[in-house]
């Protein structure tokens, strides 16, 4: 079994200082920025699955510790470790996980560690449990959480539940942040691919009050003229009973 140290090592030796500088400015370190004071060392996503698929076998405490780290890289591959092993752990297993995960939240803090995560280590947890989890994660302070509510019901849409990615949609229609705009239009939108009708129900309801990033990713997929009716506001358009 490979080391923790070792595995750190491989990270440095596979970073590039050119990828490095191109990631800090796409995932928003700047000052004020939402990724703040990240630091990133250059290691692709493709690369840091491989080195997942390598050290599935790492212990817990070992990939904990990596989820603390400093370095972006080390954070989003210690979370794909911790994927595969709930994917294939007991049931016990699988809650220690998803306690671990809960408990290392202001580590996974930016969007593309809550995406990579949050349906398989929250969504699947609770898939068969109470849910009330994410109506706490949803009001919650942090933008992270926030985010790791919303994109936890993925893992219920994909198999035809919807009511809790409308629920925690209407929750955070007000958010003021971007990020969790794209967020819930984004799961919206894959509602729709599955049940176009479910997605509009929720749309007439609540589309004069959607942030309108929100309501633009929700309503990709749509025919054109329908997406420039929701953007118009044309309710007549939209719900042929408003009439």
């Amino acid at each position: 079994m490979a080391s923790l140290e070792s595995l750190r090592a491989r990270v440095r030796e596979l970073a590039d200082p050119g990828d490095a500088r191109f990631l800090q400015r796409y995932f928003k370190t700047g000052p004020g920025d939402y990724g703040e004071g990240d630091v990133f060392v250059g290691v692709r996503v493709p690369v840091l699955r491989g080195l997942a698929r390598e050290h599935a076998d790492l212990p817990l405490e070992d990939a904990a510790e990596l989820l603390r780290s400093p370095v972006h890289e080390e954070r989003l591959l210690a979370l794909l470790i911790l994927v595969r092993a709930h994917q294939r752990g007991t049931a016990d297993r699988k809650r220690e996980i998803h306690d671990l995960y809960l408990s290392h939240t202001r580590f996974i803090n930016n969007w593309d560690l809550v995406d990579s995560s949050a349906e398989h280590l929250v969504g699947a947890q609770l898939w068969e449990g109470d849910r009330s989890l994410l109506d706490r994660l949803a009001r919650s302070e942090s933008l992270w959480e926030r985010r790791i509510a919303v994109m936890a019901t993925f893992h219920f849409l994909k198999r035809g539940d919807f009511g809790d990615t409308f629920r925690i949609a209407e929750m955070l229609i007000a958010d003021r942040h971007d990020l969790i705009h794209k967020a819930v239009g984004w799961m919206l939108r894959e509602v729709g691919k599955r049940d176009q009708p479910a997605e509009e129900a929720f749309l007439r309801a609540h589309h004069g009050r959607m942030p309108r990033t929100m309501l633009r990713y929700a309503i990709e997929r749509f025919p054109e003229p329908l997406r420039k009716a929701y953007l118009r506001g044309d309710a007549s358009a939209v719900d042929p009973d408003a009439g």
